[in-house]
Formats: C-alpha cells, sequence, structure tokens
C-alpha cells in the first residue's frame, strides 16, 4: 500500500467493454502515483472512491484505466467513452479538472465538462459519478451544478501550470492504455 493510501494493479492493455452497465474511469499518467492530491489537496484516492459511489449509487459498475498517451483530460474521457461497454467515460487529471464523455462525440465535444478544478469537490466528484451512470442508462440527467469563482483563475493558473507542466512528463505516447484494479486504505 502506498503512503497515499491509494495503489494500483496493472491488469493489462484496456479493451474496449461490452458491459452496457459499466462507466469507464480514465485517469492522467501520473494520477495516484507521483501525483496524488488535486489543486485543492482532494486526495486521489477520495477522488475515486467518490466517483465509484456515485457510479455504483446507480447501480452501475465502474471500470477503471490509466491513459497513457496524454495528459489532456478531454482526450482521456474520450478514451474512457470508448472503452466503455456503455459508451460514457469519465476522465480525470491529476489536479481535479475532469470531464464525462459519450464515445460517439468528438474529443472535444462533452458531456459535461467541470474546468474550473479548485472548485471541483467530494461532492461534485460523487454527483460526476452518478450523472455518467445516469447517462449510460439513456437517462437524461439535470447537469451537476458547477460553481464559478472569476478569482480561482487567477490564484491557481500558475499551481495549474506548474502541476500540469509535472504531469506531461509522465505521458508516454506510444503506450496504449492500460486497465486498472485500484485498492484503498
Amino acid at each position: 500500500m502506498s503512503a497515499s493510501g491509494l495503489s494500483f494493479k496493472e491488469i493489462g492493455q484496456a479493451k474496449p467493454g461490452a458491459d452496457r452497465n459499466e462507466v469507464v474511469i480514465g485517469v492522467s499518467p501520473a494520477f495516484g502515483t507521483v501525483m496524488t492530491k488535486t489543486i485543492i489537496d482532494i486526495p486521489h484516492r477520495d477522488v475515486l472512491k467518490e466517483v465509484m459511489a456515485g457510479i455504483e449509487e446507480e447501480g452501475l459498475k465502474a471500470r477503471l484505466v490509466r491513459v497513457n498517451k496524454t495528459a489532456d483530460v478531454g482526450f482521456i474521457a474520450h478514451e474512457a467513452a470508448k472503452l466503455s461497454g456503455s459508451g460514457i467515460g469519465i476522465g480525470i487529471i491529476c489536479r481535479g479538472t475532469s470531464v464525462i464523455h459519450q464515445k460517439d462525440l468528438a474529443p472535444l465535444q462533452n458531456l459535461e465538462l467541470f474546468p474550473q478544478c479548485p472548485l471541483v469537490d467530494r461532492d461534485v466528484f460523487r454527483a460526476m459519478g452518478r450523472n455518467a451512470a445516469k447517462y449510460a442508462k439513456r437517462e437524461h440527467p439535470n447537469p451537476v451544478p458547477v460553481r464559478n469563482d472569476p478569482m480561482a483563475r487567477p490564484k491557481y493558473q500558475g499551481l495549474a501550470a506548474l502541476l500540469h507542466n509535472k504531469e506531461v512528463q509522465y505521458v508516454k505516447q506510444d503506450m496504449a492504455s492500460t486497465e486498472l484494479t485500484a485498492t484503498f486504505s
């Protein structure tokens, strides 16, 4: 077990799923390993627990993959959606920026975007999981309410840039996505 309370076991190359009752959560290359908390210090362990709990509350299953070839949240979410049997995926990068995506949308389109990571808290992560599961069930949920703070950008922009620069160091452009299991302590 890692000091972060989260450890991963790699299962192998991620394959497209056939289970319509799954939502794939795609995480960035450094998520939960060399980087272990969001920009507002939410441990990645808690991020995954909340998103997975939201999915499970709707009666669906979460599947976890690491998207190795990019640190762009839109492309991570799109890859997760393409691997998901339901066609719905969630992408999460280390600082907490997140996207709910659908496989038949273009990579830079999405169902829901959570761009202001300093405003994405545990409740939002859980609601994100619930909404992704509702989309997978072909429901039409109301978007998760997102807060907007015009001061979040100037307050966190420098830190966000540093975190992004650290995260992209772990991108492996030629490496396929990896199926994971997570263990929490």
